[in-house]
């Protein structure tokens, strides 16, 4: 069946489609039907079903023969170690480790914050709250107590499970102490905690709360799998909160389980058995449906890789793992491929290994610009599919469904919408927009199972967050225009799109364009405020590793290519050469922070940056062109 075909039959008969694919699933209780309208503009699937998220991602491959199938390979280049654990050997892991936390008194229904760097371990804690029915909730490994505290009172957990200390390229994260002044500061308090003490640094443990990791499962009886609701929470996981209080995105059990598994073979190319690697962090959307469930329910092998693109030791580590571990489909975000070519742009690391294994590179979690999808494909000799979608949705809105029908490329675009999403372009009143003409992008409701029911306890919130601008439609706050095949453009965050003296304009448009310089690895334009054209362009653009040519010279020639490429009407002026672009630590550049600072407007220091100290240097290159004054 191809892409047309499953798409309009999703279409016509959501309700059919979606039974037939929830066949796939291992039910307690199966579900005797899909979609439940609860009014309101709120939905939700298989609420009847009774169903278990980690029987389906471990016990199942067990009792069905595949127990000595690896089902997690663990490859660290700051250990320097390698571990592979099978599905018989993950199913003891976890069922002790859920055992442990029913000694602490975790019940179906109790939240437990996760808070782990990249190891297997940190899988082992995701599938045992889901083994008894406890919510998880994953906060990236390393995050400021605040930000922790403000989490523990927004989920009020029962327990915490996290490691001593995580670990960067040439440094120690040190957990605990942020753990412990959350902790002090949070107004809700952990019953407990349990506590992976990582050799490189072991922490205090305080009596009477922690507990050493192995101490407790060495004393746990092993869990059964207990059955929750279809709608039952799986998990909640903040946005990373760059403005305002984080929200808490939930993730019902049923529909992941479903959506999840439907995407490995159609969207991701994959069959039971074959290798399969998310080059991520547990702690955002991409590591809890591609490291953790989608690979495992589908019987996939999983990759956790404790490493960054470059450094680890090299430019060549993706390529070394792919090769090693002999990964079919690999999954990253755009910002990692820019930094691999930024360090090689000729891939002479790449020509080091074998990459016949690898059948295609899919990228996501921001806009791929033409220039990093073709170096990658030219690299490779593969295909490359960008693909779209968000926390909030779980898996891809808008990609390239090679698994059932490999759809042609176009360079820019994440192809066409996925079954159960009716995406819509529309203007600032709601109405449809025509082909080829920049709008909002929204999503006509219900939306297909997998994605957000709800924000966790803040329905009002969640409400207006996503679903007054448009009524009856999803926002998704990104905008783009279709093509006349149905093929989707994402230009920007709504909030990118700037004013230029009444002409809309997409601050991604121009981004393509300098990306094409040749001297330029990674860029970022965005508006600043100008009193006689509301807002005017300014570009920012990274350097190939190599380029000594004057940055004057470099700069004018991005100008005189933006207007040359977009034309006058852009007003682009102003091109500055920075070292670095700042940063969430999932590679999302900050731009709203660069304009905040280009405005000499007060901020809130992002909870999610990856180094504060970017922000001085952005500043520093904005008053050398007359902005950031204040």
């Amino acid at each position: 069946m191809g892409y047309a075909d499953i798409y309009a039959a999703a279409k016509a008969d959501p309700e059919r489609f979606w039974l037939e694919q929830a066949q796939a699933i291992d039910w307690v209780e199966a579900p005797k039907k899909a979609l439940f309208d609860l009014g309101g503009d709120l939905y939700e699937w298989y609420a009847d079903a009774r169903v278990n998220g980690c029987y389906n991602a471990v016990d199942r491959h067990v009792e069905n023969g595949r127990g000595d199938q690896a089902a997690i390979i663990h490859d660290s280049p700051i250990t320097q170690s390698k571990q592979t654990i099978t599905f018989s050997e993950l199913q003891t892991r976890v069922a002790r480790l859920a055992g442990a936390l029913v000694d602490q008194g975790v019940t179906k229904g109790d939240r437990v914050i996760i808070y782990m760097p990249m190891v297997p371990e940190a899988i082992d804690a995701m599938l045992a709250c889901a083994r008894i029915g406890a919510v998880h909730s994953v906060v990236f490994g390393g995050f400021a107590a605040n930000e922790l505290a403000v989490r523990i009172d927004d989920c009020t957990p029962k327990a915490v499970i996290a490691a001593s200390c995580g670990l960067e390229p040439g440094r120690v994260v040190s957990y605990k102490p942020l753990l412990d002044g959350a902790i002090e500061m949070a107004k809700h308090k952990p019953d407990c905690c349990i506590i992976l003490q990582r050799p490189e640094q072991p922490c205090a443990l305080i009596d009477g709360r922690d507990v050493e990791w192995h101490a407790a499962l060495a004393a746990a009886t092993p869990a059964d799998c207990v059955p929750v609701e279809g709608n039952h929470p799986a998990y909640i996981l903040y946005t990373s909160g760059t403005t305002g209080a984080p929200k808490g995105v939930v993730r019902h059990t049923a529909g992941h389980l479903v959506a999840l598994n439907w995407t490995m073979k159609n969207i991701y190319n994959v069959d039971p058995g074959d290798v399969f690697w998310a080059a991520s962090d547990v702690g955002w959307v991409v590591g809890h449906s591609y490291i953790a469930y989608g690979p495992l329910v589908h019987g996939n092998t999983t990759i956790v890789f404790e490493g960054k693109p470059v450094g680890t030791p090299d430019a060549g580590t993706f390529w070394r793992v792919i090769s090693e571990h002999n990964v079919r489909s690999f999954f990253t975000a755009p910002t990692a491929i820019r930094a691999v070519k930024r360090e090689d742009p000729k891939g002479e690391e790449l020509k080091k290994y074998d990459l016949s294994c690898l059948r295609a590179l899919y990228l996501a979690g921001e806009r791929a610009d033409p220039d990093t999808i073709v170096w990658a494909q030219d690299m490779l000799q593969k295909p490359v599919y960008d693909h779209w979608w968000q926390t909030e949705t779980g898996w891809t809105i808008a990609g390239n469904p090679a698994g059932c029908e490999a759809l042609p490329v176009k360079i820019g675009s994440p192809t066409v919408p996925m079954p159960g999403y009716d995406v819509q372009i529309l203007d600032e009143g709601g109405n449809p927009l025509p082909a080829g003409t920049l709008g909002a992008i929204a999503i006509k409701l219900p939306l297909p199972p997998g994605t957000l029911p709800t924000l966790w306890n803040a329905e009002a919130r969640f409400r207006k967050s996503y679903l007054t601008t448009f009524p009856g439609y999803y926002e998704t706050g990104d905008a783009g225009m279709m093509d006349e095949d149905g093929y989707l453009y994402i230009m920007a965050r709504t909030d990118d799109v700037i004013n230029v003296a009444g002409h809309r304009l997409s601050t991604g448009a121009m981004e393509e364009v300098l990306a094409s310089h040749p001297d330029v690895a990674e860029c970022a334009v965005i508006g600043a405020s100008d009193p006689l054209k509301g807002q005017a362009p300014v570009g920012f653009v990274c350097l190939t590793k190599g380029v000594n040519r004057p940055h004057a010279e470099i700069s004018a020639e991005c100008v005189k290519l933006v207007r040359d490429k977009i034309g006058p009407v852009a007003a682009f002026k102003l091109a500055v050469v920075v070292d670095r672009l700042p940063k969430t630590r999932s590679g999302k550049i900050l731009r709203a922070t660069m304009v905040k600072i280009a405005d000499s407007e007060e901020f809130k220091l992002p909870a999610t940056i990856d180094d504060p100290a970017i922000l001085d240097e952005i500043r520093e290159a904005l008053r050398s062109i007359g902005l950031a004054q204040g």
